[in-house]
């Protein structure tokens, strides 16, 4: 592909997401990978593969940011932004207009409102506990025996829902034991998870008008972005790209700079 590209790496604690997009802000590559113990070497894996989506060499990139928890650990970048400030960017491009971005990632979750022209209102993170995250999830699929790609099949079946009384990983983890050695389907205990999820969000701050519910967690599992809209009665939109939403957004910057 001829012209110019710029490229935003977002590196998580858990995964590392690039996205190319070229001069008229079209998304060329993408890619996502486990951000494991070197930053470094998954931001670099992750760049080659966009790379290798797009049909581009390295040389056609001419800029580039960083973002996210190891922003500062990846090598050679022109700028680097608050996850805050590229979920913001990536979300606006796509739902203009005033709106709640609700992002649920693997060791955090987000609460960022955005004003009718895209400007940053006010932002909630949650506390150092990760229930209510993508790792608590990935926690009680694993004590499960569960594959986390299952997951958002066996909720749509559920037809007898439970509810997860605790907001605590540990907590949580024993009293879904106790209900799997009653025999309680898998599936009404994974949308029981998923509605505890949005339950500890929810604590987080007021959900009011449109939302847009990014990250990975929603990425692979839609019928969260559903639930969150039946228990709160707004609209809520999935932008395209939500797990490397953040990466796009710091494209998107590095175009602009």
């Amino acid at each position: 592909m001829a012209g110019e590209f710029y490229a935003g790496i977002d590196v998580g604690s858990t995964t590392t997401k690039v996205v190319l997009i070229d001069e008229d802000d079209v998304l060329c590559g993408r890619s996502v990978v486990k951000s494991g113990y070197d930053f470094a070497a998954a931001a670099g894996v992750a760049l080659d593969a966009a790379l290798a989506m797009a049909g581009v060499e390295r040389a056609a990139v001419r800029r580039l940011v960083s973002t996210g928890y190891g922003r500062r650990n990846v090598p050679g970048v022109d700028e680097m932004r608050t996850e805050i400030f590229c979920h913001g960017s990536g979300v606006h491009h796509q739902v203009k207009g005033a709106v709640t971005i609700v992002d649920i990632g693997g060791q955090d979750n987000k609460v960022i409102r955005l004003g009718p022209a895209g400007e940053r209102e006010s932002f909630t993170m949650n506390r150092k506990c990760a229930a209510g995250t993508g790792a608590f999830i990935e926690e009680i699929a694993y004590r499960m025996g569960l594959e986390l790609g299952v997951l958002n099949g066996l909720a749509e079946q559920s037809e007898n829902e439970v509810s997860i009384g605790s907001f605590c990983t540990v907590f949580s983890c024993t009293e879904i034991l106790a209900l799997v050695r009653r025999g309680v389907q898998p599936a009404d205990i994974v949308k029981g998870v998923f509605r505890s999820v949005i339950k500890r969000v929810l604590e987080m701050d007021t959900i009011a008008g449109r939302v847009a519910m990014t990250g990975g967690v929603v990425a692979h599992n839609p019928i969260i972005a559903r639930m969150m809209a039946e228990m709160t009665g707004q609209e809520v939109i999935v932008p395209d790209w939500p797990q490397e939403i953040g990466a796009y957004g710091a494209a998107l910057t590095a175009r602009r700079l």
